[in-house]
Protein backbone atom coordinates (compact mmCIF):
# COMPACT_ATOMS: atom_id res chain seq x y z
CA UNK A 1 0.00 0.00 0.00
CA UNK A 2 1.23 3.38 -0.60
CA UNK A 3 1.97 5.46 2.55
CA UNK A 4 0.03 9.27 2.66
CA UNK A 5 2.10 11.60 2.78
CA UNK A 6 1.08 15.42 3.50
CA UNK A 7 2.40 16.88 -0.42
CA UNK A 8 -0.10 14.30 -1.71
CA UNK A 9 -2.50 15.02 0.25
CA UNK A 10 -2.24 18.39 -0.78
CA UNK A 11 -2.20 18.03 -4.07
CA UNK A 12 -5.03 16.01 -4.19
CA UNK A 13 -7.03 19.09 -2.11
CA UNK A 14 -5.96 21.75 -4.56
CA UNK A 15 -7.88 22.31 -7.77
CA UNK A 16 -6.60 21.00 -11.19
CA UNK A 17 -5.61 24.03 -13.38
CA UNK A 18 -6.89 23.09 -16.94
CA UNK A 19 -4.44 24.90 -19.64
CA UNK A 20 -7.68 24.81 -22.29
CA UNK A 21 -9.25 27.36 -20.03
CA UNK A 22 -8.65 30.80 -19.53
CA UNK A 23 -8.20 32.19 -16.04
CA UNK A 24 -10.61 33.79 -14.22
CA UNK A 25 -10.57 37.78 -13.63
CA UNK A 26 -8.82 38.52 -10.16
CA UNK A 27 -10.63 41.16 -7.94
CA UNK A 28 -8.50 44.35 -8.74
CA UNK A 29 -7.97 47.60 -6.36
CA UNK A 30 -7.94 50.33 -9.24
CA UNK A 31 -11.12 50.30 -11.45
CA UNK A 32 -10.80 48.99 -14.56
CA UNK A 33 -10.88 51.40 -18.14
CA UNK A 34 -10.49 51.43 -21.77
CA UNK A 35 -7.48 52.76 -23.21
CA UNK A 36 -9.21 53.42 -26.49
CA UNK A 37 -12.40 54.38 -25.34
CA UNK A 38 -10.70 57.33 -22.84
CA UNK A 39 -8.05 58.09 -25.56
CA UNK A 40 -11.30 58.38 -28.01
CA UNK A 41 -13.04 60.55 -25.61
CA UNK A 42 -10.21 62.89 -25.34
CA UNK A 43 -9.95 63.39 -29.06
CA UNK A 44 -13.24 64.55 -28.85
CA UNK A 45 -12.63 66.76 -25.80
CA UNK A 46 -9.58 68.18 -27.29
CA UNK A 47 -11.29 68.51 -31.14
CA UNK A 48 -13.89 70.31 -29.13
CA UNK A 49 -11.46 72.80 -27.25
CA UNK A 50 -9.38 73.94 -30.85
CA UNK A 51 -12.76 75.17 -31.87
CA UNK A 52 -14.46 78.07 -32.37
CA UNK A 53 -17.61 77.16 -30.26
CA UNK A 54 -15.85 76.29 -27.35
CA UNK A 55 -14.03 79.77 -27.22
CA UNK A 56 -17.24 81.89 -27.99
CA UNK A 57 -18.60 79.52 -25.23
CA UNK A 58 -15.94 80.29 -22.97
CA UNK A 59 -15.74 83.79 -23.37
CA UNK A 60 -19.74 83.99 -22.50
CA UNK A 61 -19.40 82.05 -19.77
CA UNK A 62 -16.55 84.54 -18.39
CA UNK A 63 -18.41 87.51 -19.31
CA UNK A 64 -21.80 86.37 -17.41
CA UNK A 65 -19.33 85.19 -14.47
CA UNK A 66 -17.90 89.23 -14.25
CA UNK A 67 -21.46 90.57 -14.82
CA UNK A 68 -22.70 88.86 -12.29
CA UNK A 69 -21.05 88.68 -9.55
CA UNK A 70 -19.96 92.46 -10.47
CA UNK A 71 -23.89 93.98 -10.60
CA UNK A 72 -25.87 91.37 -8.80
CA UNK A 73 -27.38 91.92 -5.27
CA UNK A 74 -24.33 91.04 -3.10
CA UNK A 75 -26.32 88.43 -1.37
CA UNK A 76 -26.31 86.30 -4.68
CA UNK A 77 -22.59 87.15 -5.45
CA UNK A 78 -20.69 83.77 -4.85
CA UNK A 79 -17.63 85.35 -6.45
CA UNK A 80 -16.17 88.87 -5.17
CA UNK A 81 -14.00 91.53 -7.14
CA UNK A 82 -11.00 89.38 -7.09
CA UNK A 83 -12.62 86.60 -9.10
CA UNK A 84 -10.87 84.17 -7.39
CA UNK A 85 -13.47 80.76 -7.50
CA UNK A 86 -13.23 81.46 -11.22
CA UNK A 87 -9.78 81.95 -11.26
CA UNK A 88 -9.49 78.07 -9.86
CA UNK A 89 -11.89 76.93 -12.48
CA UNK A 90 -9.90 77.83 -15.60
CA UNK A 91 -6.97 76.97 -14.26
CA UNK A 92 -8.43 73.45 -13.03
CA UNK A 93 -9.93 73.54 -16.91
CA UNK A 94 -6.39 74.03 -18.30
CA UNK A 95 -4.64 71.62 -15.84
CA UNK A 96 -6.88 69.20 -17.38
CA UNK A 97 -7.04 70.59 -21.36
CA UNK A 98 -3.45 70.10 -21.61
CA UNK A 99 -3.28 66.93 -21.04
CA UNK A 100 -6.23 65.73 -22.82
CA UNK A 101 -4.41 67.87 -25.61
CA UNK A 102 -1.47 66.17 -25.56
CA UNK A 103 -2.99 62.11 -25.70
CA UNK A 104 -5.08 63.13 -28.17
CA UNK A 105 -1.92 64.80 -30.19
CA UNK A 106 0.05 61.52 -29.23
CA UNK A 107 -2.48 59.37 -30.83
CA UNK A 108 -2.57 61.35 -33.84
CA UNK A 109 1.23 60.84 -34.03
CA UNK A 110 0.85 57.16 -33.43
CA UNK A 111 -1.86 56.58 -36.41
CA UNK A 112 0.69 59.06 -38.96
CA UNK A 113 3.49 56.84 -37.98
CA UNK A 114 1.64 53.60 -38.60
CA UNK A 115 0.01 55.76 -41.94
CA UNK A 116 3.53 56.32 -42.74
CA UNK A 117 4.70 53.19 -42.51
CA UNK A 118 2.08 51.01 -44.91
CA UNK A 119 2.87 54.00 -47.32
CA UNK A 120 6.50 53.42 -46.95
CA UNK A 121 6.39 49.82 -47.67
CA UNK A 122 3.41 50.68 -50.75
CA UNK A 123 6.11 52.53 -52.31
CA UNK A 124 8.82 49.90 -51.80
CA UNK A 125 5.98 47.49 -53.54
CA UNK A 126 5.64 50.28 -56.27
CA UNK A 127 9.31 50.15 -56.50
CA UNK A 128 10.13 46.76 -56.88
CA UNK A 129 6.75 46.32 -59.73
CA UNK A 130 8.46 49.05 -61.34
CA UNK A 131 11.62 47.70 -61.59
CA UNK A 132 10.48 44.42 -63.04
CA UNK A 133 8.44 46.02 -65.42
CA UNK A 134 11.21 47.68 -66.50
CA UNK A 135 13.21 44.04 -66.80
CA UNK A 136 10.61 42.71 -68.62
CA UNK A 137 10.51 45.23 -71.11
CA UNK A 138 13.92 45.78 -71.64
CA UNK A 139 13.90 41.62 -72.39
CA UNK A 140 11.12 42.22 -74.70
CA UNK A 141 13.50 45.01 -76.71
CA UNK A 142 16.35 42.73 -76.40
CA UNK A 143 13.81 39.72 -77.55
CA UNK A 144 12.33 41.75 -80.37
CA UNK A 145 15.49 42.76 -81.91
CA UNK A 146 16.43 39.31 -82.99
CA UNK A 147 12.83 39.13 -84.41
CA UNK A 148 12.56 39.20 -88.58
CA UNK A 149 10.32 42.70 -89.02
CA UNK A 150 7.82 42.48 -92.12
CA UNK A 151 10.26 45.05 -93.93
CA UNK A 152 13.24 43.52 -93.10
CA UNK A 153 11.79 39.75 -94.10
CA UNK A 154 10.68 42.31 -97.97
CA UNK A 155 14.30 43.47 -98.18
CA UNK A 156 16.24 40.20 -98.10
CA UNK A 157 13.31 39.17 -100.21
CA UNK A 158 13.98 41.62 -102.77
CA UNK A 159 17.72 40.97 -102.59
CA UNK A 160 17.33 37.38 -102.91
CA UNK A 161 15.39 38.16 -105.80
CA UNK A 162 17.80 40.37 -107.53
CA UNK A 163 20.49 37.39 -107.21
CA UNK A 164 18.70 35.04 -108.84
CA UNK A 165 17.67 37.04 -111.43
CA UNK A 166 21.45 38.00 -111.89
CA UNK A 167 22.07 34.24 -111.84
CA UNK A 168 19.85 33.55 -114.14
CA UNK A 169 20.80 36.28 -116.80
CA UNK A 170 24.53 34.60 -116.79
CA UNK A 171 22.38 31.39 -118.07
CA UNK A 172 20.63 32.90 -121.11
CA UNK A 173 19.79 30.19 -122.39
CA UNK A 174 17.34 29.19 -119.48
CA UNK A 175 13.65 30.40 -118.91
CA UNK A 176 13.04 33.50 -116.69
CA UNK A 177 12.12 32.52 -113.32
CA UNK A 178 9.95 35.26 -112.19
CA UNK A 179 8.22 36.20 -115.81
CA UNK A 180 7.12 39.35 -116.61
CA UNK A 181 3.65 40.38 -118.11
CA UNK A 182 0.32 38.21 -118.30
CA UNK A 183 1.78 34.67 -118.61
CA UNK A 184 2.19 34.46 -115.22
CA UNK A 185 0.59 31.28 -113.79
CA UNK A 186 -0.04 29.90 -110.75
CA UNK A 187 0.17 26.14 -110.08
CA UNK A 188 -1.74 26.87 -107.11
CA UNK A 189 -5.53 27.52 -108.32
CA UNK A 190 -7.05 30.90 -107.33
CA UNK A 191 -9.20 30.51 -103.73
Amino acid sequence: MAERTPDRDRERSMPRIRLDLPRERRARLLPEYDPEAFGRLSERIARFLGTGRFLVWMTLTIILWVLWNVFSPPSLRFDEYPFIFLTLALSLQASYAAPLILLAQNRQDDRDRVNLEQDRKQNERSIADTEYLTREIAALRMGLGEVATRDWIRSELEDLTKELEERLDGHRGHRDLFPSGDDRRSDVPDR
